[in-house]
């Protein structure tokens, strides 16, 4: 199971995931029309996965250090600040946002399977091994951080 650890970016997976999703709705079948029920969801959620995700990454670039998910061995420094104070992980909170504002587009049930699948892989096989990079590297410093904020929300 570790062969999969840090190895596929979480920026591919979600879209793999997103076509997962549209194929089981049937491929090709135009998407059903926004209903108004759907409109607010949808409008709210892009907003909110967007702005968590990309207050993330100007966040990291504020820090100087990287945002890559393979390489997680090359973060020079602990962000906490800004979107970390309210989870450890707002970049793939705002892809599984992404894919739950595409499961409400698609308008099919198994279409949220998508959203929950992305989130159980990527715990497993990225945040996890991050979880250790980081408590390897920023020892008592991330310990507390740990303690302090949730992993998701």
């Amino acid at each position: 199971m570790n062969t999969l650890e840090n190895k596929i970016p979480p920026p591919f997976v979600a879209p793999a995931v997103g076509l997962g999703m549209w194929a089981a709705t049937g491929f090709m079948v135009p998407l059903p029309p926004l209903s108004p029920v759907r409109v607010l969801p949808v409008i709210m959620v892009s907003v909110v996965s967007l702005g968590v995700a990309g207050s993330a990454v100007a966040a990291f670039a504020r820090a100087r250090t990287t945002i890559d998910p393979v390489n997680i061995e090359t973060a020079s420094r602990l962000v906490t600040h800004g979107v970390f104070r309210l989870t450890r992980n707002p970049m793939y909170l705002g892809l599984t946002g992404a894919l739950v504002v595409w499961a409400l587009l698609l308008g099919q049930a198994w279409g949220w399977i998508g959203p929950l699948a992305f989130a159980a892989y990527i715990d497993r096989f990225q945040i996890r091994p991050e979880e250790r990079a980081m408590a390897s590297k920023f020892g008592p410093d991330y310990a507390a951080y740990k303690q302090r904020v949730r992993r998701w929300i």
